[in-house]
């Protein structure tokens, strides 16, 4: 099993509801886009955060900044504003082509998802207009590139 249905899989069996939202989200759409990690949003409370990073490391995956979910739920905003951090990266140390962003800048919290079925598992992706949207407002060129892209899917 791939990866992204590893995680996908496992977020849905312990019921978090989440979105994949980068370059995975843009390419499942329909836009061709490369990309080495798997970006995800999560409804954003402490209780999600915690669960989602049990599930990670139960997955074998570590955080790459000496912070647990109780820290990135606290220090959200003063992280994002002084030092400029988008999100919670995790990687597995045996394989580091394991990679995964929570995107801690957004919250998935009334957001609509779409589910995408795959030979792994289906795949929660953020709708269409949301992740245009979220692309254009995160400002970023690959972003901007990628909400171009989606949008000529329209």
């Amino acid at each position: 099993m791939i990866f992204i249905n590893k995680v996908c899989n496992a977020l849905v069996q312990h019921n978090v509801r989440y979105a994949v939202v980068g370059g995975y989200a843009v390419a499942l759409h329909g836009a061709v886009r490369g990309t080495m990690d798997v970006d995800i949003a999560v409804n954003w409370d402490l209780s999600t955060l915690r669960r989602t990073e049990n599930i990670l490391k139960e997955l074998g995956l570590v955080s790459r900044l000496p912070v647990s979910a109780d820290d990135i739920y606290q220090f959200r905003d003063e992280y994002i504003s002084k030092r400029n951090l988008v999100a919670w990266n995790f990687y597995h140390p045996e394989d580091t082509s394991q990679l995964l962003d929570i995107i801690i800048t957004y919250d998935l919290k009334g957001k609509g998802r779409q589910s995408l079925h795959t030979a792994g598992g289906s795949i929660h992706v953020l709708q269409l207009e949301e992740l245009i949207e979220m692309k254009r407002a995160s400002g970023r060129p690959q972003d901007i590139e990628d909400a171009d892209a989606l949008e000529r899917l329209k």
